[in-house]
């Protein structure tokens, strides 16, 4: 089992093992080993070409062949929902402008009722602009001022009752509401993204930060930029819900950016040392997924991880 510490399990829509039975297993296994949460990322479509540099690699290139599999989140959750009766169940993160505003929140509202309180909000701006322009979202280069305007919406859905808009991207006249979401005042917020305009609107608009592809002394550093943009905006920095995702690999240690290993592979002695020196930066959770594409070696890195690993980071 987990220790006490908030571990969730990035359950994988993208890539050879996004295929139904095998999410659901992670998710089902996540929920028997005393998992938190299960974690799904967003995409929608992947285009034939793409040019945009994915920011968490070495060289910019996607992770996972583009031709893979590749669930969409928003439907990929209401299948856990239904199947989970424990685990919360989130996005790390959503792209926020990759759908319509009142319908991802209605969506997202309805999942929160069906599960009675058990969905969580990671967002995001997106990355690849060629999927923007398959799905016609808006102006990519306007996806900040459209996340901050989709996250104000999204809060106001869930608030229920008689609600309207009227912002520089999108705006409605008044439409009702219900049933509003469980949690109140929404389910809880978190703002994905590394730069400093995404860590304003960590202070803006969220309930936390999750943070994803720094080293652990850049964590540092951003951690007290946060801190100043909440004196700056008289709000507490120790309000803030942090969690921070790791890609593991139990075993055999993966090259970084900068030549060194990366956090959360290699021994089970470097991997316990890298949860840690996080969760001393004052983080309260941590999302994980396994880096390897063989089903049955996912499985045990998993059990491994929640048995071997996770006790000794309470």
């Amino acid at each position: 089992m987990v220790s006490e510490m908030e571990f969730g399990l990035d359950v994988g829509v993208y890539g050879r093992l996004a295929v139904p039975h095998e999410v659901l297993k992670l998710a089902l296994l996540a929920e028997s080993e005393g998992f938190h949460s299960v974690w799904l990322a967003d995409h929608v479509v992947f285009p034939a070409k793409v040019a945009s540099n994915y920011p968490y690699s070495v060289d910019g290139s996607f992770p996972v062949p583009l031709d893979e599999p590749l669930l969409e989140p928003i439907a990929t959750m209401g299948v856990l929902v239904g199947s989970t009766n424990r685990v919360k169940i989130g996005t790390a993160v959503l792209v926020m402008p990759h759908r319509n505003p009142i319908l991802l929140a209605r969506m997202l509202t309805t999942l929160d009722v069906f599960s009675n309180g058990r969905i969580v909000l990671g967002a995001g701006v997106g990355w690849m602009a060629e999927e923007f322009a398959a799905l016609d979202a808006f102006d990519f280069a306007r996806r900040g001022k459209v996340t901050d305007e989709y996250l104000e919406i999204f809060k106001a859905i869930c608030a229920g009752g008689e609600v309207a808009y009227q912002g520089e991207t999108y705006r409605f006249d008044p439409v009702h509401s219900y049933p509003a979401s469980v949690q109140r005042p929404h389910p809880p917020i978190l703002v994905g993204g590394t730069s400093k305009v995404a860590l304003r609107r960590v202070v803006r608009l969220a309930d936390g930060w999750l943070s994803v592809g720094l080293r652990i002394e850049a964590l540092g550093e951003h951690l007290s930029v946060l801190r100043r943009l909440c004196q700056d905006a008289a709000r507490s920095f120790d309000g803030l819900h942090l969690h921070h995702k790791l890609f593991i690999n139990i075993g055999d240690a993966v090259a970084a950016k900068d030549g060194g290993r990366e956090p959360g592979t290699g021994s089970i002695g470097q991997i316990i040392d890298d949860f840690k020196r996080i969760r001393d930066l004052g983080y309260q959770g941590f999302i994980i997924r396994y880096r390897g594409e063989e089903p049955g070696e996912q499985q045990r890195q998993i059990a491994r991880f929640a048995a071997e690993i996770a006790p000794r980071i309470a």
